[in-house]
């Protein structure tokens, strides 16, 4: 009997713990789309990591969250975004978040791959890549 009870709490805590990550995913998720779709970096710099890889059709370079954001800034005021929306969304076996989008901005269409990865909060953006296709 006690053994059947520590069972169920186990399993019922480690439900609770999980759906309580996914949530907090989805809701960043939500967010990044958000900002996105705005064209707003001061919102989007709420959700970088300290360090963040950002990628324009192939060129990467990692930065800290304050660079980041003034990169994403000069993006954002050379390609006004008209249309941005999440075309799928996943998680790897590790817990790693990640999203594909589609960008209509003003100079053309990107692909946008955005990797969460998990913080002592919230998950944060790790990557985040704009391809023009």
């Amino acid at each position: 009997m006690k053994r059947y009870f520590f069972r169920t709490l186990f399993l019922g805590l480690f439900l609770l713990f999980g759906a309580g990550v996914a949530r907090a995913q989805s809701d960043n998720l939500a967010a990044v789309r958000s900002a996105l779709r705005n064209g707003s970096s001061r919102e989007l710099s709420q959700y970088l990591a300290p360090t963040v890889e950002i990628g324009f059709d192939g060129d990467k370079q990692s930065y800290n969250a304050t660079q980041a954001e003034i990169v994403i800034k000069d993006f954002f005021a050379k390609n006004t975004p008209s249309s941005f929306e999440f075309i799928h969304q996943g998680e790897s076996r590790e817990h790693i978040a990640y999203a594909i989008g589609r960008y209509t901005g003003r100079n053309g269409l990107y692909r946008v791959f955005v990797k969460l990865k998990p913080s002592r909060g919230a998950p944060v953006i790790d990557t985040l890549d704009f391809t023009k296709e």
